[in-house]
């Protein structure tokens, strides 16, 4: 028996019913989504590591090029969880090793807030040619080149919009995963 999807590609059920993660037609297409983000998330990973390689960021690991950007968006200085949260990760140690990294490579820099005791990171001078820089290379190697998809700008908001939504329901099945008890293997 064949089903079509929503890109009307034929998909063949009993290739989906040897598998654990897709014993249903909504299993498999959950399936497909989730293997699709682990193969982009490679892909994504490997485009940012090469273009800062390139743009004068080879030193830094993937983490570290993004906290970089986020630290650079709108010019004003994060802290580390502002830094956590806008990243939706939780290893608030891990993003402050990075920054302390960062700062030593003197591509960041810490700044003191006035009443607090937290303190916050800005991009010096250094970062920002380095990040203008890698910004300029990212327009001209990818998104000059994207702009070719038929309605891309469309496409690309209501994915953002998806994922976004879909995002909140993984976080939210994490919550509720972490009550659950561990599931003993049959033996």
């Amino acid at each position: 028996m064949k089903q079509k999807n929503s890109n009307h590609e034929q998909v063949e059920d009993a290739h989906y019913r040897a598998w654990h993660l897709a014993r249903s037609d909504h299993e498999a297409m959950s399936t497909d989504f989730e293997w699709s983000i682990l193969r982009w998330q490679q892909a994504f990973e490997r485009w940012i590591t090469q273009l800062a390689d390139i743009t004068g960021l080879s030193e830094l690991s993937y983490i570290e090029i993004i906290i970089m950007h986020v630290i650079r968006m709108q010019d004003r200085p994060k802290t580390a969880a502002s830094i956590a949260r806008q990243l939706n990760r939780d290893d608030i140690p891990n993003i402050q090793y990075c920054l302390r990294k960062l700062v030593k490579m003197e591509l960041c820099c810490k700044v003191s807030e006035a009443g607090s005791k937290t303190a916050a990171f800005s991009v010096t001078e250094k970062g920002k040619t380095l990040t203008d820089n890698y910004a300029a290379a990212r327009r001209k190697i990818l998104t000059e080149q994207s702009k070719n998809i038929e309605n891309v700008d469309a496409k690309l908001r209501e994915s953002t919009q998806i994922i976004s939504l879909l995002t909140g329901l993984y976080d939210e099945a994490a919550r509720i995963s972490a009550s659950y008890s561990p599931i003993e293997t049959q033996k």
